[in-house]
């Protein structure tokens, strides 16, 4: 939190130096953790849209938005941390007169933003940012264009967190679902999307193999849903051999992996999961805590 010692230019020179040993220590916390990239750098707005996807934007206008939502940079994602401390020296001087200007109670300019979801980054205003939460204000004024992305920012929280959403991206890129089929479709594991994808891909291939006809990625993602997905989950949940903590696309990728391995065949049936069901009940009986992962 600022303090106020009567002198605008002290208090603002204590909270450069404040922010600058919080953020020092935090970094070296994440050293401690063996997680160097957890405090070190903003999100970048970048690679934010490259692993989310961009549809399209719109301007918002000038708003009062959260800062604890200011988790990255257009372009000075160097400079400061998740936390809009400075990252060093270089800008000590910016970062005071501004500091000076709010504790002298100038009125300063809206920062500029883009919004991704809950998230903002800034394109105009990092040491403002940086100031005001150094001096423990929770809103900021802020000019903001809204960025719409084809994946939500949802557990966003770091880089690891882009990657993952990345895999999601382009499941979708290949398997184009939409509307409450794509809502229904999450892997536990990220890169399983990629399985899935495989999966959904060979089953379109037999199928037009088998119909003697051809049809676009948009087909084949919808009837893969509606005549593959959606009643195979149905019957593996009949059949009780989905995990307690496996998503519906997990039990999938699982069930038709083991499916393949079994009996060397693509078609279900109820007589292929009781195979499967007894397969899991003879590893829990081997297993030395008893049980396994379904």
């Amino acid at each position: 939190m600022a303090r106020d010692t009567g002198s605008p230019r002290q208090d603002a020179e204590s909270d450069f130096l404040r922010a600058r040993r919080h953020q020092t220590l935090s970094q070296l916390a994440g050293w401690l953790r063996a997680d160097p990239q957890a405090a070190r750098e903003s999100l970048s707005f970048t690679e934010a849209v490259q692993a989310l996807g961009r549809r399209g934007e719109r301007r918002l206008g000038v708003r009062l938005i959260p800062l604890d939502q200011i988790v990255g940079s257009v372009d000075k994602v160097r400079d400061f941390d998740r936390r809009f401390r400075p990252t060093s020296d270089r800008s000590r001087q910016r970062w005071e007169r501004v500091s000076r200007l709010a504790r002298e109670g100038h009125a300063l300019p809206p920062i500029q933003v883009y919004k991704l979801g809950n998230l903002y980054f800034v394109s105009d205003g990092h040491h403002r940012v940086s100031v005001a939460r150094a001096m423990g204000q929770r809103e900021i004024e802020a000019d903001v264009t809204e960025i719409d992305t084809v994946i939500d920012t949802e557990g966003i929280g770091g880089r690891r967190d882009l990657d993952a959403k990345n895999w999601g991206l382009r499941f979708l890129k290949r398997v184009p679902l939409t509307g409450h089929r794509r809502a229904a479709i999450s892997c536990t594991d990220p890169t399983d999307y990629h399985r899935l994808a495989e999966m959904v891909e060979a089953w379109a291939c037999r199928l037009m193999h088998a119909e003697g006809a051809y049809f676009d990625k948009e087909t084949m993602a919808r009837r893969w849903f509606d005549e593959e997905y959606t009643p195979v989950l149905e019957m593996i949940d009949r059949a009780g051999v989905r995990g307690p903590d496996e998503t519906g696309a997990d039990a999938y990728i699982r069930v038709a992996g083991e499916r393949y391995r079994l009996i060397r065949e693509h078609d279900w049936n109820m007589d292929v999961l009781e195979v499967i069901r007894d397969q899991q009940a003879r590893r829990r009986r081997a297993s030395p805590g008893g049980s396994v992962r379904a």
